[in-house]
């Protein structure tokens, strides 16, 4: 921990480090503007022969004035002046303390629990903002309206955004919501049931219920913080979600090649609505030995059908012709995890 940020984690403590008689006081004082010492003591439960200890301490914190008098005065100071001089000093700890509590999570590979709110959508808004390449969302109207912004810029960058809106009766319009501008392609699905889910590049990922982001009250989220897991999440999202809402918008044709995949899914998608040649660059594990691999070839053939559940390519590299899948896949020769499409086919 730095100095500066020990030396205002302990000027704040001090300021806040209130005994029982001090708070009983000071929300006396403040409730009534002005009071005398015997008018605290009616007011509360403090002993009377400890209210001038209890006063002169609030007042060596600056949070009231003693005034002079027969008898004396004990007069509220404003709590904007009271603690304007460490209010932004307060801003900066937290932000600096809560980097500092998540960033031993990004460096390994974790699966955390987290119940509060606020920690739920901290680590949403932050896989949405990491996502490089590919982007699957499942989101409430008010987390879409939430993150509109943030979207816009990932979908600025290239980034495929494939996004559910759910419950479906509470959707924006598509007439009154550019849903083209946040993301690739946009569905709506029926059910209050619906996760609330972010996969960034098949990889660091976020599934927590819909309850867990109207209260804290026994409700859940599940971090895969780049987690070999998170792979679970992607397909519990492309196979059971996905599939079952109703298409609100489709851009996929205006993103610009080479594109970049974590599912396979979206790749052969891809290329069964687009048509033509494409050149496809695949890294992965070999399923048989569970080495790594590099395939790169022309993409001779694919298997595609309607349900979205079904998605495998073929390509024809230096060694002859390599059959590619997704994640945990048995029948093929690669499991893909990143795979690159380009098209034509480069010299």
């Amino acid at each position: 921990m730095t100095d500066e940020l020990r030396t205002t984690m302990e000027r704040v403590g001090e300021r806040f480090n209130l005994g029982e008689y001090e708070i009983d006081a000071y929300l006396a004082v403040l409730e009534h503007g002005e009071l005398t010492a015997s008018e605290i003591a009616a007011e509360t439960d403090i002993p009377q022969p400890r209210v001038y200890d209890t006063v002169r301490s609030l007042s060596d914190r600056g949070l009231v004035e003693l005034r002079e008098s027969r008898p004396m005065k004990i007069v509220a100071v404003d709590p904007a002046d009271a603690f304007g001089d460490i209010r932004s000093s307060l801003a900066e700890m937290v932000d600096e303390l809560e980097a500092r509590y998540t960033a031993p999570a990004r460096d390994t590979e974790a699966v955390s629990l987290v119940k509060s709110r606020s920690t739920i959508l901290r680590y949403l808004e932050e896989i949405v903002e990491s996502a490089e390449y590919e982007l699957a969302l499942s989101l409430t109207p008010d987390l879409l309206r939430r993150f509109r912004d943030t979207l816009v810029e990932r979908v600025d960058a290239g980034v495929s955004v494939e996004l559910l809106v759910t419950p479906a009766s509470r959707a924006p319009s598509p007439d009154e919501f550019d849903y083209e501008a946040v993301s690739t392609e946009a569905r709506a699905r029926r059910g209050i049931t619906t996760p609330v889910i972010a996969v960034a590049d098949g990889e660091y990922s976020i599934y927590a219920t819909q309850d867990a982001l109207r209260d804290d009250r026994d409700r859940y989220g599940v971090i895969f913080n780049r987690s070999a897991l998170g792979f679970l999440v992607s397909g519990f999202y492309g196979t059971v979600l996905w599939t079952t809402a109703e298409t609100l918008s489709s851009d996929g044709e205006a993103r610009p090649f080479p594109r970049t995949y974590a599912s396979i899914r979206r790749a052969v998608k891809d290329v069964h609505e687009l048509g033509g040649e494409f050149h496809a660059e695949v890294r992965g594990r070999d399923v048989e030995t569970g080495n790594e691999t590099h395939v790169e070839g022309r993409l001779v053939d694919y298997e595609f059908d309607a349900s979205e559940q079904v998605a495998s390519f073929t390509v024809e590299s230096e060694d002859g012709e390599v059959t590619v899948g997704g994640l945990v896949a048995a029948l093929e020769d690669v499991e893909a995890q990143e795979i690159i499409l380009d098209t034509p086919h480069p010299e």
